[in-house]
């Protein structure tokens, strides 16, 4: 999943961030409005968390401006106030959902979760193919019933693959998806992971390249 951190206290920022990182996601920062209507502009992030006191550009005019373009990214507004009068401004501001600071991490990856679950078609909390399946809750993959041991973006490549359901799914889809702004565009970054990953998952192959597309669970 590819995430937008919208805060403009760097600490919190950073911290918020490396903990969905921790969880196998893609997450990127933004410190003002403006950054974050530049990135959500050449970016299609499933999950922006915006906190709504932003410099540059306020983040009520960064919701409406993410709600009125043409991205399937689904906003959860944070912000200081807890009265329920600024939880209904925010919602009506077209905010997917709201929380208040201070938040517990755990509700806050939660939240994110089932708003990343919002920005597609939904898929069941356990993908499989043949004799392979994700555990999407618990961040848990088996093959033949053995649970493999799996980096984080060796995980989240797989999960993307097998939610295609027999898709093809081209090298710059993964890339935007489990990558974050700081890879390289021009790196081999995902045949690397690929060929890793297809060396967890043992024989035979599961994963086929279809050559100038992308890659396959048929």
């Amino acid at each position: 999943m590819r995430v937008l951190v919208v805060e403009d206290e760097p600490p919190l920022a950073r911290a918020v961030a490396r903990g969905l990182r921790a969880e196998g996601m893609a997450v990127d920062i933004a410190l003002d409005g403006g950054e974050a209507l530049a990135k959500a502009a050449v970016c299609p992030y499933e999950v922006i968390i915006l906190d709504r006191d932003l410099p540059v550009v306020h983040g009520d005019e960064v919701c409406r401006q993410l709600i009125a373009g043409d991205g399937n990214g689904r906003v959860l507004m944070l912000t200081a106030a807890r009265e329920i009068t600024d939880r209904i401004e925010g919602l009506n501001l077209g905010a997917d959902d709201y929380l208040a600071k201070p938040f517990a991490f755990g509700e806050l990856l939660a939240r994110v979760r089932a708003l990343g679950r919002r920005a597609h078609p939904a898929h069941p909390p356990v993908l499989a193919r043949g004799d392979l399946t994700i555990d999407t809750v618990r961040r848990l993959a088996y093959r033949r019933g053995e649970r493999l041991d799996l980096s984080r973006k060796e995980l989240a490549v797989l999960e993307i693959l097998l939610a295609a359901d027999g898709a093809v799914v081209s090298a710059e889809e993964l890339l935007d998806r489990a990558w974050d702004e700081f890879t390289d565009p021009f790196t081999n970054v995902v045949r690397m992971t690929m060929s890793k990953l297809r060396r967890r998952l043992g024989e035979p192959p599961v994963i086929q390249t279809v050559t100038g597309t992308g890659y396959v669970i048929p």
